[in-house]
């Protein structure tokens, strides 16, 4: 039997329109929403040409009275989604295609993307291809791995601006964002609110760097979590991850939390000897 209850999305590029009617929705699953809400958080503090020239769009899906999931996207990349059941996921392909929306792609827990994907090659006939697979995990109780490295934690500033830059891009190109990423424009608002912390050797030389971002809704997330290649396997992601973590749980966040590409065993094993624990599984797809 068919729901009668309307499935009703509405569509905006107003991000303060946007949040004042999802904000509530948002904030109820603060580990699950981590994305949108700490995206729109950015947009908020610097503005909507953060991510690009063209202007972000933002969804939000209105059932009996009350918002049921969210999206946005910020061009040039995917649309992130809220969980959705397969009729919303269909209706929103539906109402993308009919606007003529540019839609290259789509990230989401692993069963909406996947029914999105669907819906979106029943409608307008694209190929979907699964582009990566991430687990989103909770930050339980924090272990210090031992032994430690030699060195100590410390937060980025002014001064190592050209650092930051060249490590995200070198960050992003190494998880297939190079040609999206704006180093320049991250460095500084990394800066602005010391939401990097390094790992240096005794000498001052840093060698691994993680990130978080601002406070919202009691969640941070971690990321990135960046050590050059030349420098890997000698402790230094874990020590500068549990520093943040440190942070972060000192500073009295309810949700530490973090993403892993989970066709890296390395950094999953990492984490969860720390003490992170997982929360669900999230999966991108690409549309061509």
């Amino acid at each position: 039997m068919t729901s009668s209850v309307a499935y009703d999305w509405q569509l905006t590029h107003d991000l303060d329109a946007f949040l004042g009617r999802t904000g509530d929705f948002l904030r109820s699953r603060p580990a699950q929403h981590t994305v949108a809400l700490t995206v729109t958080d950015q947009l908020r503090r610097r503005g909507t040409g953060q991510f690009g020239e063209r202007a972000p769009v933002f969804g939000a899906l209105e059932r009996g009275g009350a918002v049921r999931a969210a999206f946005f996207r910020t061009p040039p990349y995917p649309f992130n989604l809220t969980p959705l059941d397969e009729r919303g996921a269909d209706t929103l392909a539906a109402l993308l295609a009919d606007a003529e929306i540019e839609v290259p792609g789509v990230t989401a827990d692993t069963e909406t993307a996947a029914a999105f994907a669907a819906a979106w090659q029943r409608r307008t006939g694209a190929t979907a291809a699964p582009l990566r697979s991430e687990r989103l995990y909770r930050l339980g109780d924090l272990t210090v791995p031992e032994p430690a490295p030699p060195g100590r934690a410390r937060v980025a500033g002014e001064a190592d601006r050209e650092l930051l830059a060249r490590w995200y891009t070198e960050f992003a190109e190494a998880i297939g964002e190079g040609a999206h990423s704006n180093a320049d424009a991250w460095a500084d608002d990394r800066i602005s609110y010391g939401g990097i912390t390094f790992w240096e050797t005794p000498d001052g030389t840093p060698v691994a760097m993680a990130g978080a971002t601002p406070p919202i809704a009691g969640q941070v997330r971690v990321a990135p979590v960046y050590t050059p290649a030349h420098l890997r396997g000698r402790g230094y992601a874990g020590a500068v991850t549990t520093e943040v973590s440190r942070a972060a749980v000192a500073a009295g966040l309810q949700e530490v939390l973090l993403f892993t590409d989970l066709a890296n065993p390395t950094s999953n094993g990492l984490y969860q000897r720390i003490g992170y624990r997982p929360v669900s599984d999230f999966a991108t797809y690409d549309f061509t």
